[in-house]
């Protein structure tokens, strides 16, 4: 992995930061805010968003070059879609999962079955309003999906969990995943988490001694339990604060956890136990993998920045929060906000 990462650091430095292919998609998908992205297995893109109080979908058939007319999944009153608190989306054996959260700290799911219509599940958080910072993650497989969040059922934020495997429709008892020593997980945010078979992989910001570093830990057990959290990276950050950057992974080819994270307005890349590599400066990094191929958004000086798999990159314009995704072995979408209306690019992975 280490070698991996500095091949494609040495490979953005001498490729000029452009990429070759010069047909890139770009334009305006609707207006709404926090938009997510999930790709099924016949490279189908589904987007997830949110415009006031409506839950909106959107999908592309045809890799990016067109999306369909936003339609609604549900109106949730005072639903959340601003400032990484947002819906998330999954694919599932049997269609898509959404999760969206309301401003008083309920987390709903919904479901998409084969006859297009959507269906409201059960609330997700077995205690009311206690996912208040409506900071969320979801991740599926199969038949199995798992959520994770912020939650303050304790009286400060801890890292809890909830699995389903009935592609979203009814969740189990709520599961704590991890629990600060000194009180809180830091406090703004975003967790994330993937699902490999039996292993459920959570990665969140944690807040210990004063240092704001990024933690990955695992269950074996589909997400009934998990053990000790890793700390990534040897280098630390002690922040008075919180950086409002949780950062993002994903589970690559040979079954490892690949993350990518901001310390001190820097991008990282690492895996568990190795150190990490620095990528370029910058926050509000994504990343995405297909077939053994890497692929990376973030912004640095306000500008959506695009790197693929050869290590060149592709400035996109002015934005905010990136989502990146692999269509399939030859190209990527990102997707962004912009004053309110949700961007789109394809580029070669």
């Amino acid at each position: 992995m280490k070698k991996l990462m500095s091949i494609i650091i040495v490979l953005s430095e001498i490729a000029g930061c452009g990429l070759k292919d010069t047909t890139i998609n770009e334009s305006i998908i609707a207006k709404g805010t926090m938009p997510n992205l999930a790709v099924d297995g016949e490279n189908k893109i589904h987007l997830v968003f949110g415009k006031g109080d409506s839950l909106l979908y959107s999908n592309s058939p045809d890799q990016g070059a067109t999306f369909s007319t936003p339609s609604l999944i549900c109106r949730l009153p005072k639903l959340m879609a601003t400032a990484m608190r947002g819906p998330q989306i999954a694919v599932t054996s049997e269609g898509l999962c959404v999760t969206a959260c309301n401003t008083s700290g309920n987390i709903f799911s919904f479901t998409l079955n084969s006859t297009g219509k959507w269906t409201k599940a059960q609330r997700i958080n077995d205690v009311d309003t206690v996912a208040r910072e409506n900071l969320m993650a979801l991740a599926a497989e199969n038949q199995h999906a798992f959520a994770v969040w912020l939650d303050l059922r304790n009286g400060h934020n801890c890292i809890y969990g909830s699995r389903s495997t009935d592609v979203g429709k009814t969740w189990s008892k709520n599961v704590l995943i991890y629990a600060s020593p000194d009180s809180t997980v830091c406090e703004c945010c975003k967790p994330s988490v993937q699902i490999k078979g039996d292993n459920v992989y959570v990665m969140f910001r944690n807040w210990l001694k004063g240092s704001r570093d990024l933690y990955l830990i695992q269950s074996t057990d589909g997400g009934s339990g998990f053990g000790e959290a890793q700390k990534l990276g040897t280098g630390t950050w002690m922040l008075n604060g919180c950086p409002m950057d949780g950062g993002a992974f994903v589970i690559n080819q040979k079954g490892d956890p690949e993350t990518i994270w901001n310390r001190k307005g820097q991008i990282f890349l690492c895996e568990p136990g190795h150190e990490e590599v620095k990528l370029d400066d910058g926050k509000s990094c994504a990343i995405d993998s297909r077939d053994g191929k890497s692929a990376f958004s973030w912004i640095k000086n306000r500008e959506i920045i695009v790197m693929n798999s050869k290590g060149e990159k592709k400035e996109l314009g002015p934005g905010e929060l990136p989502v990146i995704k692999a269509i399939n072995d030859k190209k990527i979408i990102c997707v962004w906000q912009k004053d309110q209306q949700i961007y789109r690019a394809v580029l070669p992975i």
